[in-house]
């Protein structure tokens, strides 16, 4: 299941992480760095994943 999540992670940052920790404020985090850069987004969500 995690390799899903990292698949759509990659994919779509914010929705990888709303997988993982819902409405968090991990999950807004991710909206504004992917909205920053599309890397940052990428990298936080795999870690945020990776974490869990």
């Amino acid at each position: 299941m995690d390799f899903i999540r990292v698949l759509i992670a990659i994919l779509l940052p914010p929705l990888g992480v709303f997988l993982q920790v819902g409405f968090a404020g991990a999950f807004w985090l991710n909206i504004l760095l992917t909205l920053l850069g599309y890397i940052p987004g990428i990298v936080h969500a795999v870690w945020i994943i990776a974490k869990r």
